[in-house]
């Protein structure tokens, strides 16, 4: 699945099934006896971030107690354990030994693929899924308390090379190991946004879910729907159509970023050898060439049809140019340093007033130099951290720190 047929499919579905979960979710109840069930087993609401690094003691003062951490493959071709799943395992139980809980999310089927061999499309690899699920669940249990299989199935770029209806099929053949053995770990799947195309497919796997995860990004990857009460009308939305406990399983703000000018968006056309867009897009083919190899190697596997479209066009357009657009923000919200700050002061304390409920993972601990377009100064990716680059923190964690004090079941 390319990126435009991705696209395609999700508004289809997100038209026929969103608006009509959306006004169901005002007639259902708020809670279930599967929210009491995961509440008692949480204790207290997830308060969750990624990718945290450096001081642990910086990490819960500010009142962050789960760490939603990707864990790689476990095993090789040959069955051994990998250096890198071990490294990973003593990394989560330094977490876990400072109070922190682990929200385990379990690895790609691309990755499967790549370090184990190990094709889920192949009905004979499904036994050895299986095992591999459960191993995970056993051998973390000390640290684990929720485990999420695999990320945003239905995105392309963690897709691929399966198509939608396998990657809901690897998900739902790992979560029906797990269900008789989970014991009081959590274990669910996640959409990227609405995705009622996943929801819908998943619908024969969902008796093995604890819970359902959403990730919302408003106001930073589309011109569209940039208001904060969207957050409320999608986690009504995915209660309704799920049906299960729900977890806001990402979302953040970009702290930095600002729309260029014409003169800044010629100059970085020029610097690849075109002088405007319909130049480049003569043979764009031979542009991308002259990309960096991250960006290259993200347009092959992820652009079909006219590249142009995918390079010229949101969002990929934004990475191509570094650039946060006008539009690209909530109202009120400017993507600065104090602008995301506001942004979780106000939106925190609104997540937990539904009793269905169980917490939120925000994205991210600190802001890095990597996006995944290659380009170390690209805003969309790099600047979501509540901390700086070097950890020192920002008016954020300082928001984030506050509206957390104040978050309780």
């Amino acid at each position: 699945m390319k990126m435009e047929a991705y696209i395609r499919d999700m508004l289809l579905s997100a038209g026929r099934y969103v608006p009509s979960n959306i006004v169901k979710s005002y007639f259902l109840p708020k809670s279930s006896r599967e929210v009491a069930e995961a509440r008692r087993k949480l204790g207290e609401p997830i308060k969750g971030i990624c990718h945290p690094s450096g001081d642990l003691r910086l990490i819960t003062a500010a009142g962050i107690t789960w760490y939603r951490a990707d864990c790689p493959v476990p095993f090789d071709a040959q069955g051994e354990l990998r250096e890198e799943y071990i490294r990973f395992k003593e990394h989560i139980a330094a977490y876990a030994d400072a109070g922190i809980r682990i929200f385990l999310v379990t690895p790609y089927p691309q990755e499967y693929i790549r370090e184990a061999g190990l094709d889920p499309r192949l009905s004979e690899n499904e036994a050895r899924l299986r095992e591999a699920a459960l191993f995970l669940l056993e051998d973390l249990r000390p640290c684990i308390g929720a485990m999420q299989i695999t990320n945003e199935m239905g995105a392309p770029r963690f897709t691929l090379p399966l198509n939608l209806d396998e990657a809901c099929r690897y998900m739902g053949v790992q979560l029906a190991a797990l269900y008789p053995r989970r014991g009081d770990v959590l274990i669910g799947y996640n959409i990227a946004g609405p995705s009622a195309n996943v929801v819908k497919r998943m619908k024969p796997w969902r008796r093995y879910c604890d819970f359902v995860g959403i990730d919302i990004y408003i106001g930073c990857f589309a011109p569209v729907g940039n208001w904060l009460f969207v957050f409320d009308l999608m986690l009504r939305y995915i209660w309704a159509h799920a049906g299960k406990p729900v977890i806001l399983t990402e979302f953040g703000y970009i702290g930095a970023g600002q729309p260029k000018t014409k003169a800044e968006r010629q100059a970085i056309l020029r610097s690849y050898g075109a002088e405007s867009e319909s130049e480049a897009r003569r043979d764009i083919k031979a542009f991308a060439k002259r990309l960096n190899p991250k960006m290259q190697g993200y347009m092959e596997k992820n652009a079909s049809g006219d590249w142009g479209d995918f390079l010229f066009l949101p969002d990929f357009r934004n990475h191509f140019y570094k650039e946060l657009p006008k539009g690209f923000a909530i109202k009120k919200y400017p993507h600065t340093p104090v602008g995301q700050a506001d942004f979780y002061r106000d939106l925190i304390p609104r997540l937990m007033k539904y009793p269905f409920m169980l917490g939120f993972c925000m994205y991210c601990w600190h802001d890095t130099d990597d996006c995944f377009c290659g380009q170390p100064d690209c805003p969309i990716e790099n600047n979501f951290g509540i901390t700086d680059i070097k950890g020192n923190p920002k008016p954020a964690y300082y928001a984030v720190q506050d509206a957390l004090s104040e978050v309780r079941f």
